[in-house]
């Protein structure tokens, strides 16, 4: 391949990689963090250590290739460092076309011949002559989010339509603005009709989490099924007495009614008729109307959000209460699993992930999704900042302790960014998965590699993550005596999520972290969903109000 054909687009202004494979495998090693293809003889092995006993320390396997093949050669792939003999590894230029292939959001071909008509009918980036150093983009990043969102007018119809309902009519329904619809150039979705907005909205708000989308999915539908049964809508002509007869149609807490289930068929269709749903439906109802009007608000699609201060969200909050956590001693056993001794079936690199990925769910609070690797926005991935007592860290590939204090940075509900501080335990842990997968023991600054690697491909995805938390508290279960059923019951049923409630109930009542505080590192949009982990234990309140209200010496207790 010629590598010259290729831009660097993560870079300001864009740049063509070098020419030459050696050289560009050079500048991708510089800019992602890590070793892409390294070729070793015994020669090198020396040069790179004061002797050959230091240097078989510093590169055990390395060494041991060395002693019965002439050359060997360390490469990329899968989101971690293989080594293998000459004869048996894959040539440079194949190492090369992986990487690009595993980063093409960044890296994109366009021959020097290309012209923007050319370029433009592949999808590759648009650069010319005159314009080459003002940025290149392809024609699906130059689509505005309007084009993006017609594309996926069908998928939006089959999200948003039930079994009854008609896709024709309901596409037909959908594909209509109402008198609060902004158009003007304030409206930055860039869209004039409910369905390429009503796409945008679940495109930000519900793609990274499958429950999620399921959850609005369900309630956009229920809205759009009372529109058409009381001849509303559509969505963007919708008042505040037309929101407020939406909600009435759930029922207040504890009622029963009669509210739409379903879209009908036909516009004029009767609704059909269900039991008023429960309190935690109706608030989850109410929560992705008021998400969604919001959304169109503040993205200017509409002038005016006629769902505020209708969801009650606080009210809403203050009633939720985090039942399940795991207890201290059940997370103490979980923590002697992955501090004993390896499991005979199971390879040590597999095993430290394994590791790795308990401790960044434990000690990280961090939900499933927010350890899914994200090209796009290079996240999560981790930092290290040295303290005072940091001293200089080993030579790569050496998995001795330094200095140094980590932090976990990740993606969040909402695309918000946040940085979580980790304890001193995880960094162990986290060296040694590096080192294992051929990394350095400690990341290089804006490191661009996936956080957790996968075998099959380059990161692990979140039914990856889920399986490795559930293989540890499996190995946990094991452990407990049979007689314990309540116990084993307990751990069977736990999960990620049930780690994220442990380290909030860890902040907010075994150590009573401020609420502000505890709320950025869990990444809550309001504190009173933190509050809600203070409500769920009174020990910590009890404590309060003894030391409050303290029995006076003078007063003696009744008998």
């Amino acid at each position: 391949m010629k590598s010259a054909d290729w831009i660097d687009a993560g870079v300001l202004p864009p740049q063509r990689l070098p020419s030459g494979v050696d050289a560009t495998l050079a500048y991708l090693e510089q800019t992602l963090g890590h070793v892409l293809y390294r070729r070793w003889t015994l020669a090198d092995l020396k040069r790179a250590a004061p002797s050959l006993a230091d240097a078989k320390r510093a590169h055990p396997a390395v060494f041991a290739l060395l002693l019965d093949h002439d050359v060997a050669i360390e490469y990329w792939a899968q989101g971690r460092l293989h080594l293998a003999a000459a004869g048996t590894a894959p040539s440079p230029d194949i190492v090369l076309a992986r990487v690009l292939h595993a980063h093409r959001r960044r890296f994109r071909h366009l021959p020097d011949g290309d012209t923007a008509d050319t370029a433009g009918q592949r999808g590759e980036p648009i650069v010319s002559a005159g314009n080459e150093g003002n940025g290149a983009v392809t024609p699906a990043e130059a689509t505005s989010d309007a084009d993006m969102a017609v594309s996926d007018m069908a998928m939006l119809v089959a999200l948003t339509a039930s079994r009854n309902s008609d896709p024709a009519a309901l596409r037909m329904w959908l594909t209509r603005a109402g008198r609060f619809m902004n158009a003007t150039t304030t409206n930055s979705l860039g869209v004039t009709d409910d369905a390429r907005a009503l796409a945008l909205f679940l495109r930000d708000r519900a793609q990274r989490s499958p429950h999620t989308l399921r959850a609005y999915r369900t309630e956009v539908r229920r809205l759009i099924g009372w529109c058409e049964a009381h001849r509303r809508g559509p969505l963007s002509d919708l008042t505040r007495d037309d929101l407020l007869a939406f909600r009435h149609t759930l029922g207040p807490a504890g009622s029963t009614g009669d509210t739409p289930s379903m879209v009908p068929s036909r516009p004029n269709a009767a609704r059909v008729g269900t039991p008023s749903r429960s309190d935690a439906g109706r608030r989850r109802a109410l929560a992705v109307m008021s998400s969604l009007f919001r959304y169109w608000q503040k993205t200017g699609y509409l002038i005016i959000n006629p769902a505020a201060e209708l969801s009650g969200g606080g009210a809403a909050r203050m009633t939720w209460t985090p039942a399940r956590i795991l207890p201290a001693r059940v997370l103490a056993l979980c923590d002697t699993v992955t501090a004993g001794a390896r499991p005979s079936e199971t390879s040590a690199l597999v095993w430290a992930r394994r590791c790795a990925i308990w401790s960044l769910y434990r000690f990280a609070g961090v939900r499933l999704a927010e350890l899914e690797w994200s090209t796009e926005h290079g996240l999560p991935r981790l930092s290290v900042e040295p303290d005072a007592t940091t001293t200089a860290g080993p030579a790569h590939g050496s998995s001795g302790a330094t200095g140094g204090q980590w932090t976990l940075h990740v993606r969040g509900k909402g695309g918000k960014l946040r940085a979580i501080p980790l304890p001193s335990r995880c960094a162990p842990v986290l060296r040694k998965y590096r080192v294992l997968r051929g990394l350095p023991a400690e990341p290089a600054p804006f490191e661009s590699v996936p956080l957790v690697h996968s075998e099959k491909r380059d990161a692990l995805g979140r039914s990856g993550l889920y399986d490795e938390v559930k293989a540890v508290l499996q190995a946990a279960e094991e452990t407990v005596p049979a007689g314990d059923a309540a116990t084993r019951a307990l751990i069977h049923a736990g999960s990620t999520h049930w780690l994220r409630h442990g380290y909030a109930r860890t902040l907010v009542v075994d150590h009573a972290v401020p609420l502000p505080v505890a709320q950025t590192l869990l990444g809550h949009a309001s504190v009173q969903t933190t509050a809600a982990y203070a409500r769920a234990d009174l020990t910590q309140l009890r404590d309060f109000v003894e030391g409050s209200f303290p029995q006076s010496s003078l007063e003696a207790p009744n008998p």
